[in-house]
């Protein structure tokens, strides 16, 4: 069979080397008008070689190659000489560097396969068809140099990649395996989340573990080792029908939580609206007011935003009340100046009351100050009042405690009681005196201290009484 005819730079007259690896040894006959190609001059010997070719054991220094009178080009092989081709435009050096050429290309290609499989930089039952392919090619192939070696390199290197595929596909298993627990994981989060009570389920971070489990979904099936069909279906189909329920349970809770908002907002707009009515009133809708107060803290929510907006329409209302009455209390306060400053003289008048001994004459000259006290009328700010009011009590106090002491200790009856337990004493000291004596010349120690025991109690009491 002939070759196409290329031009390259081994071959600038573009004539066709032609080769037939079935073909005997004998030369394959030259057309004549069917190929008007120009010959290159041949050697006068027979089949010629180069010095040694790739691949050559050095031990074996007999050629890879040889070409003929004819140009036909052979390769040694095992089992004898094969013909690869012939070359009859050019000289038997030329024709042999061309097969030459075929070979090293393929060297090339076996080397660059071994490279690829110790970087381990593509899988390895790819490169195992890579190899299939090479031994294909190399057996019989088209080329000069020793192609049983080069074969050799390819099988060694198949028997590497088998073991090498078996491995990769023990690892993409257990890589299988493990990408569908990973899944397994997901939908059970998931079919969680779908079982729980819509009623106790906190939603904005439930939908945010919903979407952070979807995101994880996706990224494994993007950056995960591809699942079994059945198995990854059948896991999908769970996932998405618990992110179905639970999405219908969220909307249902949203939807309910809408019309239970739409109740509290129309009764919120009511309470607000009551408050806006009261303004005329003033100061005295405050009572009125603290009463629809009472009502929105049990009215509920009705949403941040409608919550927010009525609240500051309610508080307003509240504000123009209150409002009122600091007006009304400023303006009390600064009428109040001119008494505060009378009481405050008037105390200054009271507190020498405490230094009248005349205690009639001095509950009369505070009876005065009290009328005075009364006349002068309230006082705004209370705070104050109550401090000028304390002031005075405290006045009225201390005289009210003298006038006890001395009505107890001029009341006829007092005094008649304590003249008679004076008289008592008195005699009850005299008898002790006399016991003490008795003792004290008998020796007898036991009622000597009894006797003075009972003598020293009877004084006290005495000196209690005043005698």
């Amino acid at each position: 069979m002939t070759a196409a005819a290329e031009s390259t730079p081994e071959n600038p007259t573009g004539s066709a080397p032609t080769a037939d690896a079935g073909e005997a040894v004998r030369p394959t006959p030259r057309p004549g008008p069917a190929r008007p190609v120009p010959r290159a001059p041949r050697a006068a010997s027979a089949p010629a070689a180069p010095a040694g070719a790739t691949d050559a054991a050095p031990a074996d220094q007999e050629p890879w190659g040889r070409v003929d009178e004819h140009g036909v080009v052979s390769v040694r092989e095992a089992e004898g000489w094969r013909v690869v081709g012939e070359y009859p435009d050019g000289t038997p050096e030329e024709a042999l560097a061309y097969y030459q050429r075929k070979f090293t290309d393929l060297a090339g290609e076996v080397s660059l396969l071994e490279v690829r499989h110790r970087s381990g930089g593509a899988p390895a039952s790819d490169l195992r068809a890579t190899a299939d392919a090479l031994h294909a090619k190399i057996d019989g192939a088209a080329a000069v140099g020793n192609l049983a070696a080069l074969d050799a390199r390819v099988r060694a290197l198949t028997e590497e990649l088998t073991a090498a595929s078996a491995t990769e596909a023990a690892a993409s298993r257990q890589a299988v395996d493990d990408a569908v627990a990973a899944r397994v994981v997901l939908v059970e989060r998931a079919e969680a989340l779908a079982a729980r009570d819509p009623k106790t389920v906190q939603w904005k971070q439930a939908s945010a573990e919903l979407a952070s489990l979807f995101d994880q979904w996706q990224a494994q099936q993007q950056s995960g080792p591809r699942l079994p069909k059945s198995t990854g279906q059948q896991l999908w189909k769970r996932f998405r029908d618990a992110r179905a329920i639970v999405d219908k349970h969220r909307r249902e809770f949203y939807a309910e939580l809408d019309e239970a908002h739409k109740t509290v907002r129309d009764q919120k707009a009511r309470l607000v609206e009551k408050a806006e009515a009261l303004a005329p009133k003033g100061e005295d809708g405050i009572g009125a007011y603290r009463e629809l107060l009472d009502q929105w803290k049990t009215a509920g929510r009705a949403g941040k935003k409608a919550d927010d907006a009525l609240w500051a329409r309610f508080k307003a209302a509240g504000d123009a009340l209150y409002g009122a009455r600091g007006e009304r209390e400023a303006a009390d306060a600064e009428a109040s100046r001119e008494k505060i400053d009378a009481k405050r003289a008037l105390l200054v008048e009271a507190r020498t009351i405490a230094d009248e001994p005349d205690l009639a004459k001095a509950r009369a000259a505070l009876t005065a100050i009290q009328r005075q006290w009364d006349e002068i009328g309230r006082i705004f700010p209370r705070d104050k009042e109550r401090v000028l009011d304390d002031d005075l009590r405290r006045i009225e106090t201390s005289l009210r405690t003298r006038e006890e002491t001395d009505w107890k200790r001029n009341n006829p009856e007092t005094k008649a009681r304590a003249n008679d337990m004076t008289r008592q004493l008195t005699e009850a000291i005299e008898k002790l005196e006399s016991e003490l004596a008795a003792a004290t010349a008998s020796g007898d120690k036991r009622a000597i201290a009894k006797a003075t025991e009972a003598l020293e109690a009877r004084k006290n009491w005495l000196s209690a009484l005043g005698g």
